[in-house]
């Protein structure tokens, strides 16, 4: 979650959208919809290889699969034949797509929207994480807040941490990913997406309007209608902007940004957007009702009632008033988001419903798009999913239920809950004080944050390998941990950013049945335990949760419907919309240009000229540097061994970790010198040497089955 936690289905007939004719003109005027137009401003150029592109539509799910969770009932994308066909009939799905780790809609949606793993844009740990206090203590932090916001944690006056919440390794805040649209001369259109946004009505407020201010004052007076009016909606404004211009702007300073940043300004929240983009002021769902919160305010709903309706109505009213690019967020189909709370299996009743919901909300938003001439001919759509997860729950009943003709009940579902205070406790005799950052992939705090070697922390990473617990649902005794990641493998997975305060003790990546929190040191209240709330597990380091799908289609993008023969992950998804864009950011991002999925002709000359050794060597790469490539899953494994080993003199530990730590600084220092050249290849028409690719993907090759052998 955003903020919390039959046989296959007939695809329906073709939309055609890709066939729509008509381009795109300025809509200064904002037309409603229906009417047509839809254009950009008139400044925004968005051109490569000779292809214009007058929209970007970039949407990202939360937990929606491409992938069957039950071999008899439809995946979610099957049962939303409406997006699915569009995908597959008018460009590409990769089923091959994976997610950084942590894999938590935190990290993954900023890493999609930068291209940037966590340990450079600052969130590895999400969708909260912890940091060290001078005293040694942990306080607790949102992952989610407003992109130049410090630490985001409310519970404090003034957090001890003085770092940006989107902070790099250098201790900069992270450059933002409107700014290559916005220089461009294209407003920015965002609908919830991840800290682009103003994410709460506390720090989030307090920063970008001032304490004292009149938004400040209503969110102390009224916290829901300053949720409604301030939160979740924004644009970002180019400098000649007629939408911006309707009034109603603040300034949008980034004081990091490369080259600068100076004059630009942003529309905050719907209390600003609605007006500067609807006539009536009003802006509704994609099934014709106003949008508003559970009390009636209009404006923004809330996080995880950003269901498809709600979003696809937000995007599509921002595209035909003159916002070319928009970036939306579209909360998840398997939790129960009405009166009810908790969390469906595959098949239910209602899971089936709201995916209904959601298939019919993109059938209203393609038909709409059409009317205003907004189409794969002229527009680049981009759509994926931030993670999928793991169904925690017994059998469906009957075991033959597909969901769609015969529904399907589940007497056990949810999360498999464990309490480490308690576990530790009983188990292994351990009442060191820690905090824990609760999840599949719990991080552990130790306080005092002592070094990854000392004492009490090599003894509390041996005890917590060896804690057991009986799942309820199998019956079953096992192990709760995975694989164990200390700092130094933490590192390599890119998860220490660059404030070293909020970097855990370690990692458990746990069987990703369960939920790992901090209780009490007892298990008078059961320390195992079924949490019905929810039943979908993230975060972890599984298949089934870090293979993930990612949708492209537009001008330049390639028809080759779904395929898994293109390993990517979140982090090449921005360099590949800037290629097809032809646009480039201030920065190096952690990725590389799909150019597999891009038609030749679209691609610059230093590109095609000799695309296979390009297609090569950033295949190698990704092996070598993926949050979940070859590389990391092999030290993983490797790490997992050495920091639950109790030799004497904790020698296999000690010598995993040379090795790990040599590993890493050649994968870094030969990372580096490939993304330089995959990179100049892609945005700074440096041609790519053959020979000089093929050492590299040698030398990378080599690298990993080094990584392999330290595993086996």
């Amino acid at each position: 979650m955003r903020k919390g936690r039959v046989v296959a289905l007939a695809l329906a007939a073709g939309l055609g959208l890709g066939a729509v004719s008509g381009t795109s003109a300025s809509a200064a005027a904002g037309p409603q919809h229906g009417q047509g137009g839809g254009g950009s401003t008139s400044g925004c150029r968005l051109s490569a290889g000779g292809r214009d592109v007058s929209h970007v539509i970039y949407l990202q799910f939360d937990n929606v699969h491409l992938t069957r969770d039950n071999p008899h009932v439809p995946s979610d994308l099957e049962q939303m034949p409406h997006l699915l066909n569009f995908l597959n009939s008018n460009g590409v799905v990769d089923s091959n797509h994976h997610t950084p780790l942590i894999a938590h809609t935190g990290n993954d949606i900023l890493t999609s929207l930068t291209g940037l793993y966590g340990s450079d844009q600052g969130q590895p740990v999400s969708n909260a994480y912890r940091y060290y206090n001078p005293d040694g203590t942990t306080n607790s932090a949102s992952t989610f807040a407003y992109w130049t916001d410090g630490v985001a944690d409310s519970s404090v006056p003034t957090p001890s941490d003085s770092a940006y919440t989107m902070t790099t390794q250098a201790g900069k805040n992270t450059p933002a990913p409107w700014t290559a649209y916005t220089k461009a001369g294209c407003d920015f259109g965002a609908v919830s997406a991840a800290n682009t946004i103003l994410e709460n009505t506390t720090v989030d407020i307090n920063k970008v309007f001032g304490a004292t201010s009149p938004e400040a004052a209503e969110a102390k007076a009224d916290p829901a209608k300053a949720q409604a009016d301030y939160v979740g909606i924004g644009i970002h404004c180019a400098k000649a902007s007629a939408v911006c211009a309707k009034g109603g702007t603040s300034a949008d300073p980034l004081p990091d940004e490369p080259g600068g940043y100076n004059g630009y300004s942003a529309l905050y929240g719907a209390k600003a957007v609605d007006p500067a983009i609807a006539a009536n002021g009003v802006v509704d769902s994609t099934d014709g009702k106003r949008i508003t919160d559970p009390n009636g305010n209009p404006g923004f709903p809330g996080f995880d009632a950003m269901t498809a309706n709600n979003s696809l109505g937000y995007v599509a009213q921002m595209q035909e008033s003159g916002v070319p690019v928009t970036y939306a967020y579209i909360s998840d189909a398997h939790d129960q988001h009405g009166a009810d709370s908790g969390a469906y299996g595959p098949g239910e009743a209602g899971y089936v419903a709201q995916l209904k919901a959601y298939d019919n909300a993109f059938g209203s938003f393609f038909t709409r798009l059409s009317k205003d001439g907004i189409n794969s001919s002229n527009t680049l759509f981009v759509v994926t999913a931030d993670e999928n997860d793991h169904f925690v729950g017994g059998a469906p009943s009957p075991a033959d239920c597909d969901g769609v003709t015969v529904p399907c009940t589940y007497r056990q579902i949810g999360e498999v809950n464990a309490n480490a205070n308690g576990l530790l406790a009983t188990q292994q005799g351990v009442t060191t004080p820690f905090k824990v950052h609760a999840d599949s992939a719990p991080n552990f705090y130790l306080t005092g944050n002592p070094a990854q070697t000392a004492p009490v922390t090599r003894s509390f990473e041996q005890a917590w390998s060896k804690v057991t617990a009986v799942n309820p649902i199998t019956g079953t005794s096992g192990r709760i941990n995975n694989y164990l990641a200390d700092q130094t493998e933490m590192k390599l997975l890119h998860m220490v950013s660059g404030d070293p305060l909020r970097t855990p003790t370690f990692t458990s990546f746990a069987d990703p049945n369960y939920y790992v929190y901090g209780g009490a040191n007892n298990c008078a209240s059961p320390c195992v335990a079924l949490g019905p709330a929810f039943a979908w597990n993230h975060g972890d380091f599984a298949s089934d949760i870090n293979t993930t799908w990612l949708g492209l289609v537009g001008p330049g993008v390639r028809r080759l419907g779904t395929t898994g023969k293109v390993w990517s992950d979140h982090t090449d998804i921005r360099p590949t919309m800037l290629a097809l864009l032809g646009l480039r950011d201030s920065y190096r991002s952690d990725g590389r240009v799909l150019t597999e999925f891009i038609d030749r002709n679209a691609l610059p000359d230093s590109l095609a000229d000799h695309l296979n050794a390009y297609q090569r060597l950033a295949a190698a790469y990704k092996q070598l540097d993926a949050g979940v490539g070859s590389f990391a899953s092999a030290t993983l494994v490797a790490s997992n061994r050495g920091v639950s080993s109790t030799s004497p003199g904790d020698a296999r530990y000690t010598a995993t970790e040379a090795s790990l730590a040599a590993l890493g600084t050649a994968r870094d220092r030969l990372a580096d010198r490939i993304v330089t050249l995959l990179d100049g290849a892609a945005f700074h028409h440096d041609g790519v040497d053959p020979h000089r690719a093929a050492a590299l993907e040698w030398q990378a090759d080599q690298l990993i089955r080094q990584a392999q052998r330290l595993a086996a």
